[in-house]
């Protein structure tokens, strides 16, 4: 896996362009490297993973999410990554199949801060935003200070100010077009 991906590499680098990221599969071997890293691949291992994996609910940040939540919850293991890493990592996921592991690990007294800080800066939580509040009514300190930074918006606030102004282009499509039109999706990653 490792071989073919430099190969890929290589191949988008003499066209000028980026490596796509990961796909399932390929993530599904990432993992098994990761479990049992060869000898000076395990930075690489981390890059691949930390860079190279698409955030949401693509296939591969499936198989991203579950590792990294069966190692938070201790049934994988990784030289590489600690459960604590690991939901510093879930944290980075945007939204998507990361909420529930982070919801999760906020029962975790090790974990919990680590969650809290993440979800406090999620904001793509649809349902499962129900689930923190539920923990939150029933004393979880954590979840309150997820649903209190929510209220506070200080996802919005830790952002850099808007610039005072603020040049656009606009496109006038005429008929019919929704962003499948003018998105380049997985291509663009």
């Amino acid at each position: 896996m490792l071989e073919e991906y430099r190969k890929h590499v290589a191949e988008r680098a003499a066209q000028g362009i980026v490596p796509k990221p990961l796909e399932a599969s390929q993530m599904a071997a990432l993992v098994e490297l990761l479990k049992n890293p060869p000898a000076g691949e395990e930075e690489f291992l981390i890059d691949l993973l930390v860079n190279r994996v698409p955030p949401g609910v693509d296939e591969a940040a499936y198989v991203k999410a579950g590792f990294l939540a069966a190692v938070a919850k201790g049934e994988a293991t990784s030289p590489l990554i600690s459960p604590e890493k690991a939901v510093e990592l879930l944290g980075t996921m945007q939204g998507g199949y990361n909420i529930h592991p982070l919801i999760e690990a906020l029962d975790n007294s090790k974990l919990a801060p680590i969650a809290a800080k993440a979800l406090s800066h999620t904001l793509l939580m649809f349902d499962n935003f129900y689930d923190v509040e539920e923990k939150a009514k029933a004393g979880n300190e954590y979840a309150k200070q997820v649903m209190q930074s929510w209220a506070d918006a200080e996802w919005y606030l830790s952002r850099p100010e808007l610039a005072e102004k603020i040049t656009v282009t606009v496109f006038k499509v005429t008929g019919e077009t929704n962003t499948d039109d003018l998105s380049p999706a997985q291509d663009a990653w």
